[in-house]
Parts: C-alpha cells; sequence; structure tokens
C-alpha cells in the first residue's frame, strides 16, 4: 500500500513539474532537456517504470496502465511544442509569407542511396514480422555501449570496437553518464538495446537501424562509419529456436528460396550462446554457391537483462546485428565500400 501511495505522489509531482516548465519551453534545447528529465534513463518516468517490479503482481498491469496513460499524455504534449517550434523557426527563416510561384533552382531530381533503399528493404521484412523500429542517439555513454553490454574497460573486446571520444567536459543534455566515464560515437546499434530494456516495457519487439562509428583505416571494406541494423527480441521462454526461425524468415525473404544457411559457434560479450550465420546464395556473380559470412547472433545475455534491471531468469531474448553495406555490396556486386560515399551520380543512378 506505501508503495502504491508513493507512485501515485511521484506521477502527481511529475505531472506538476511539467506544468510547471511548459510554458517556458521556447527552444529544442530546453525541449529536449525537459524531455530528458522525464524519459532519459533516469528520468523520473523511467525510474517510475522501473519501480513497477517492486509492486504486487496483482497490482502491476493497473500501474502499468497508469504510467502508460501519463506517458503518452506527455509525449502528446512534447510532440506539439516540437511542432510549434518547428514552425516557428521555418517562418523566422522563409519569413512570414512564402510565395508559391517561385521556380525551382534546378530541375534534376536526385537518386535514392543504394544504402536507403536495403535500409527500406530490411525495414519492410522486419514489419512483416511484427517488429517495430527504434532509434537512439549516435553519440552514447561508455556504460551502455560497453559496459551493460558484459565489455567492461578491460575487456579484449573493446580492441575490435576502438571509437572516437568526446573531450571530458563535453556536456550533453539528451544523454546522461554516469560517474567520469566518457560520452562516446556508439561502434553499434546494440547499445539501442540496453536504451530500450531501461524503459521496461517488456515483451520487446524491436529494430534499431543506424550509423556507427570506429577508428578503422579506410580501405576498400572498412570504414569508420557506416550502418548497422540491430534486431531485439524479448520475451518469456524463448529459445535458439526462435532466433532461427526469425534469422530464416528474412534471409528467405531478402536473397530469395535458393539461400542455404548454417551456423558456426562463436563468442559476444552479450549473447549466450553465439553464432555466426554464413550464407550460400545461387544468384550472387561470382560469390554464388560460395560460403559468406553475414552476420553474427545469440540469445541475450543474462548478464546484460541484469545489467538494466531486467529479471533473467523470467525473461529471455535473440539479438542479432546486420551490416547495411554488408547487404549492399553482397546484394548489390559492389566490391568497395568507398564506393557508398563519394556521391557519384555515375553510381547512385544505377540503384533507381
Amino acid at each position: 500500500m506505501a508503495e502504491n501511495e508513493e507512485i501515485t505522489r511521484r506521477l502527481l509531482d511529475i505531472s506538476d513539474r511539467w506544468d510547471a516548465v511548459e510554458s517556458s519551453i521556447d527552444s529544442f534545447a530546453r525541449l529536449e532537456a525537459a524531455k530528458a528529465e522525464i524519459f532519459g534513463p533516469s528520468g523520473s518516468l523511467t525510474l517510475l517504470f522501473r519501480q513497477i517490479n517492486g509492486l504486487p503482481t496483482t497490482d502491476r498491469p493497473e500501474w502499468g496502465k497508469r504510467l502508460n496513460a501519463v506517458r503518452g499524455e506527455l509525449m502528446a504534449k512534447i510532440r506539439a511544442i516540437g511542432e510549434n517550434l518547428s514552425e516557428k523557426d521555418l517562418k523566422s527563416r522563409l519569413g512570414e509569407t512564402v510565395d508559391p510561384t517561385l521556380s525551382l533552382t534546378h530541375e534534376k531530381l536526385g537518386y535514392r542511396h543504394p544504402l536507403s533503399l536495403v535500409r527500406d528493404r530490411v525495414v519492410s521484412i522486419f514489419k512483416k514480422m511484427g517488429f517495430s523500429v527504434a532509434e537512439a542517439t549516435e553519440l552514447e555513454t561508455e556504460w551502455a555501449c560497453f559496459d551493460a553490454l558484459q565489455m567492461p574497460e578491460t575487456h579484449p573486446a573493446r580492441d575490435a570496437m576502438d571509437t572516437f571520444f568526446l573531450p571530458d567536459d563535453f556536456v550533453c543534455g539528451n544523454v546522461q553518464k554516469r560517474g567520469d566515464e566518457h560520452f562516446i560515437l556508439r561502434t553499434h546499434c546494440t547499445s539501442v538495446q540496453i536504451r530500450a530494456l531501461l524503459c521496461g516495457q517488456l515483451p520487446l519487439k524491436i529494430i534499431a537501424p543506424g550509423r556507427v562509428f570506429r577508428r578503422d583505416t579506410v580501405d576498400a571494406t572498412h570504414s569508420a562509419n557506416f550502418h548497422q541494423c540491430d534486431v531485439i527480441h524479448a520475451d518469456k521462454n524463448m529459445s535458439v529456436v526462435d532466433l532461427k526461425a526469425t534469422i530464416e524468415f528474412f534471409l528467405l525473404e531478402f536473397f530469395g528460396s535458393g539461400v542455404q544457411m548454417r551456423y558456426r559457434p562463436s563468442f559476444f560479450p552479450f549473447t549466450e550462446p553465439s553464432f555466426e550465420v554464413d550464407i550460400r546464395v545461387p544468384n550472387l556473380g561470382k560469390l554464388s554457391g560460395i560460403w559468406i559470412e553475414i552476420f553474427g547472433c545469440g540469445m541475450i545475455h543474462p548478464g546484460v537483462f541484469k545489467a538494466v534491471g531486467v529479471d533473467a531468469d523470467a525473461w529471455s531474448g535473440q539479438a542479432w546485428g546486420i551490416g547495411i553495406e554488408r547487404l549492399a555490396m553482397l546484394a548489390y556486386g559492389i566490391d568497395d565500400i568507398r564506393h557508398f560515399y563519394r556521391n557519384d551520380f555515375r553510381f547512385l543512378r544505377q540503384f533507381n
């Protein structure tokens, strides 16, 4: 009973504090700061969602509905303020009136980038399986990118993910760090898994496409920035059978019915067991009929659940990461990753 009263009091406090600051939000910076205070990793509403786990089982559904209702109301207000700020910004840059009779400065239309085409194709396949799209900032903390994923500072897996660190005095209102850790540019989209699990809304079934960064020497197969799509599905009583079923549906949809698959045991700090997936496809030009490593996967490690306050005995899940450039190079027969970033129309127009 005391726990229920405490949550009620804190809900009212969140609403009161929002009402107090809502009218003073006159910039995107203030809007993001107010949003982070409520929905950030240590935000007031985020902490309340975590507190539900301490309630009696019979009380949790009702409190989940109440918290989700408050979350929906606040998100609607935040979106409305954001739209209003965007409209004001547009008017300030264009003036009060816009002349619709002005002619275009050029007649040529651009081309959809092959990475965008592949990303959209990947998203459409996962939407068939009921996945939602989740996104997070490219700026991350060491904890969310490494420590929470079972890679502490001394872990050798960090060597393969050497990335870009921001100065110690760098401040970001939208991403909060813990103690003296650093802000970094994320090395993989698996950090979105941590952000999503911190919200405490389980079961979870999302894909997280986005750009990532590593301090790689640029050559035909490496780039300092590239794109990934992480797949995260957390639920009760999941197994490797669910993992294989999801992977096989995706690969058959993307490469066609002739694709063959095999799984090799591997190691990733954030999954257990872990596998590398190889494919053999009959229509890949000079790569036809050859076994090719396509991506890594596995079942979410119990330590990852524990790091974000989720009961590892009650929940399980699958996680795997897809390289968008990797898929595009295979699908289109491209042998140099640098072609994607040169903005050469002769290259880009081939895919439209």
